[in-house]
């Protein structure tokens, strides 16, 4: 039976996510793509930190190491920021490896030409765990739009702040006890800027951009407000009137082909698609021409959720390349 070679640079929580996820799945994904997968390389910044047992022969700190493997399909990137990430799939793209990415910030800003470089090398760029982690919004979304325009695009695309604006309205937390607590179950990050700023939020809307109208709207024009403007009083007084404060990522074409995009705390009524949505859940509400409103919720980070969702576009792209369609 064939094996089809791949490599995972950065092993982080995503990375080992992919490694995990792979073997458990071994016999699974050879049974519905007839060949093996074998992880042959991990990119690492210290080769001496063994985080997974058993890894050790194939991490390298050399992308040199992992482009030079003979034989060499697929690339999964888990490494945070634009650089040197772009630059290590745009050279795996023109070694003709199909790329999988994890990377918002990176493919916020070079998606569209990633993906235009991939499609004159006759390979596929999966990038499904960009946005909403395990919430497949990509996957649902290609495939509405090849009947349905999407006009506007609403989301919770951020479950830390999800999770903090929860608390303080279940538990009448201040900002400062929400976000202590969502560090300290690993929700947030040390330095939570990105997050509470709205600029995670905001890479992600720039990607389903991309996708549903095939532009974005000029960067400096988009306002982006982060939940830290939120008092308490604010948020007991939108509960007592039934209402609800979401930290909304949206995007819309309007009718003159102008696309305007916002991310920024909202107030939410009973019958938005994103009231009922809590905790570290993400969601995505689209408006169609002939579907309507459809919602897409699920989790929004993790190890698992994202892994999964990489190891599932690879094996889409397997599945394309053989004239089948593969579900896991």
């Amino acid at each position: 039976m064939a094996t089809i070679k791949a490599a995972i640079l950065g092993f982080g929580t995503v990375g080992q996510g992919i490694y995990h996820v792979v073997n458990e799945k071994r016999a699974q994904l050879k049974a519905k793509l007839g060949v093996e997968l074998e992880i042959v390389k991990i990119l690492v910044r210290d080769t001496k930190n063994e985080r997974v047992p058993g890894t050790a022969a194939l991490l390298t700190d050399s992308i040199e190491d992992v482009l030079a493997v003979d034989g060499l399909q697929v690339v999964f990137e888990a490494i945070v920021d634009e650089e040197p990430a772009f630059t290590y799939l745009k050279r795996a793209v023109e070694q003709r490896c199909h790329v999988i990415t994890a990377n918002k910030v990176m493919f916020a800003k070079r998606g569209m030409e990633l993906q235009q470089l991939a499609k004159t090398k006759g390979v596929h760029v999966g990038y499904e765990a960009t946005v909403a982690g395990g919430v497949p919004i990509i996957k649902t979304m290609k495939n509405i739009l090849l009947v349905n325009d999407v006009s506007r695009i609403q989301g919770i695309l951020n479950g830390t702040t999800n999770y903090m604006l929860t608390k303080m309205r279940q538990e009448n937390w201040s900002y400062d006890e929400a976000l202590a607590e969502a560090q300290r179950l690993g929700y947030a990050e040390a330095d939570p800027y990105n997050d509470v700023s709205g600029q995670d939020a905001f890479k992600k809307i720039m990607v389903l951009c991309d996708l549903a109208f095939g532009e974005q709207p000029n960067w400096d024009d988009v306002d982006v407000i982060g939940i830290n403007t939120l008092t308490t009083e604010q948020l007991e007084d939108a509960k007592a009137k039934g209402l609800r404060y979401r930290h909304v990522a949206e995007a819309e074409k309007r009718e003159d082909g102008t696309i305007v995009a916002k991310v920024a705390p909202q107030l939410v009524a009973p019958d938005h698609p994103l009231y009922p949505i809590d905790d570290v859940f993400n969601a995505v509400a689209m408006e169609t021409n002939y579907i309507g409103t459809l919602t897409v919720t699920g989790p929004g980070a993790g190890m698992y959720p994202t892994a999964s969702v990489m190891v599932e576009d690879y094996a889409e792209i397997i599945g394309k390349r053989a004239g089948f369609t593969v579900s896991i």
